[in-house]
């Protein structure tokens, strides 16, 4: 009976753990795009090629990480016990996704910033 309810709670927590990193993936890289399009000042090639890059790696990272703590055990064969787990695995990862999705911020504004200095800096090379 309890490996009947861990593969309910396996069929569960997949969808719903590759739908949240879909779902992520789309919002963060769908309005990346616009940042990219600022740091590289307007190459709409090499902003694009870039965005699919980091897209590729952040599906990797997080189907990697929802993959590694797939593991269910449940020691009293309980429904409570599976909602229970569930909730955990689910809740966890999506904090890993709010975490990575902070962090692929943090990246966009740092180049953001980063390009926005050149561009100064080439500013005042003409000047001169």
């Amino acid at each position: 009976m309890e490996t009947t309810k861990i593969l309910i709670g396996y069929s569960i927590y997949l969808p719903v753990a590759l739908f949240l990193t879909y779902y992520v993936s789309k919002t963060l890289f769908k309005n990346g795009k616009i940042f990219m399009l600022d740091i590289f000042k307007g190459r709409e090639d090499i902003a694009q090629a870039t965005n699919k890059l980091f897209e590729t790696g952040f599906y990797l990272l997080n189907i990697g990480f929802a993959l590694m703590i797939l593991e269910m055990q449940l020691f009293r064969d309980s429904y409570q016990e599976l909602v229970e787990n569930l909730s955990y695995k689910i809740g966890g990862f999506s904090i890993y996704l709010g975490v990575m999705l902070f962090f692929n911020l943090y990246f966009f504004f740092r180049g953001k910033r980063k390009a926005k200095e050149a561009q100064q800096e080439e500013r005042m090379v003409f000047k001169a």
